[in-house]
């Protein structure tokens, strides 16, 4: 079954990355059958709320230092407005080009072999374009349960501040 992946096997794997890294930081994971408002999964904790729009690839752009993704406009523009009751974020998930090698089963354990990148988008200028614009995913923006604590910490300032804008 090695090749290229179909984009609902990536999404799922996206997920069940998001999911394990969640359950490990006792965050809730409520998942969105359509995403209309560009958000795949929502975390929660202790009332916080933070938004993923999730992205998956086998055959990441990379840049110096990191990844770029070209994101559609219209999602783009949903997980920027400042009129959102979670901050929106980009996840990138990059997986081997080999479908086979993405799980791995062990006697006692079970291996995803992929990693996660994210960027918040919330309260970022326009895009100059109408059709794509490119998000950068630096290498130090790696997604774990660290990086999903300074997100929570992230949307608490935004919370109590009211802030427009969060670089």
């Amino acid at each position: 079954m090695a090749g290229e992946a179909t984009s609902w096997q990536k999404e799922q794997i996206s997920r069940a990355y998001v999911h394990a890294l969640a359950s490990q930081g006792g965050y809730t994971v409520g998942d969105w059958n359509v995403d209309k408002d560009g958000v795949d999964v929502t975390l929660r904790d202790r009332g916080l709320m933070i938004d993923f729009q999730l992205k998956c690839t086998q055959s990441p752009r990379v840049t110096r230092g990191g990844y770029s993704f070209d994101l559609d406009v219209e999602t783009y523009d949903k997980l920027r407005s400042t009129e959102r009751s979670a901050p929106g974020h980009l996840v990138l998930v990059v997986v081997p080009p080999n479908l086979d090698l993405w799980v791995t089963q062990h006697s006692d354990s079970l291996v995803l072999a992929c990693h996660g990148y994210w960027a918040c988008l919330h309260g970022r200028d326009s895009a100059v374009s109408r059709a794509t614009t490119a998000i950068s995913l630096p290498e130090e923006q790696q997604l774990s349960v660290k990086s999903m604590r300074g997100m929570f910490d992230m949307a608490r300032s935004i919370l109590l501040s009211g802030s427009a804008a969060v670089n």
